[in-house]
């Protein structure tokens, strides 16, 4: 099992203890192991997603407990809570994680992320020309992967030539 990394996942820990306990909130061993579970991915996620990989490691969390976990931890800064598009929601650790943007595949849906400094120096740019603080922003291109083994597009492509062949 990959291990959370170490410094940003005790960061966060304290991070958690000192937003549950500013709110009045429980320190669960549950939202624990649940930030742990997050801190050791490197990968965008569904609610789903992180309540399989918790029940297949043996964890006691119920679907209602991932839920408000995910809604605690997107309020106090540790997971950031994306709308790619689609109705589902996907989730990504934040605390440590560099500035990025995003490419969405419209065919197979992959998240991909790219780093380009030039778009930090647009974002500069435009708070000081329009004397604004800008405190982030979100980047996402949409498109089609060029990928010849893209699973996702090469079954939508057979329904459709399945289709014509019942035309």
């Amino acid at each position: 099992m990959p291990q959370a990394s170490k410094p940003n996942f005790e960061a966060a820990k304290k991070i958690l203890t000192a937003y549950l306990e500013n709110k009045g909130l429980r320190k669960t061993p549950e939202r624990f192991a649940i930030l742990e579970e997050i801190y050791t991915r490197e990968d965008h996620f569904d609610v789903d997603e992180l309540y399989i990989s918790m029940k297949n490691k043996r964890y006691r969390v119920s679907r209602a407990t991932v839920y408000n976990t995910l809604d605690v931890l997107v309020d106090c800064d540790l997971v950031t809570k994306h709308q790619f598009g689609k109705n589902l929601a996907q989730f990504e650790k934040s605390y440590g994680n560099k500035q990025h943007d995003h490419l969405i595949c419209t065919d197979c849906h992959k998240v991909m992320e790219f780093c380009d400094p030039r778009i930090q120096s647009i974002q500069n740019m435009v708070g000081e020309m329009l004397n604004f603080s800008v405190l982030h922003h979100s980047l996402i291109f949409y498109g089609n992967c060029t990928k010849e083994n893209c699973q996702n597009r090469n079954e939508i492509g057979q329904e459709v030539s399945v289709a014509h062949e019942r035309d």
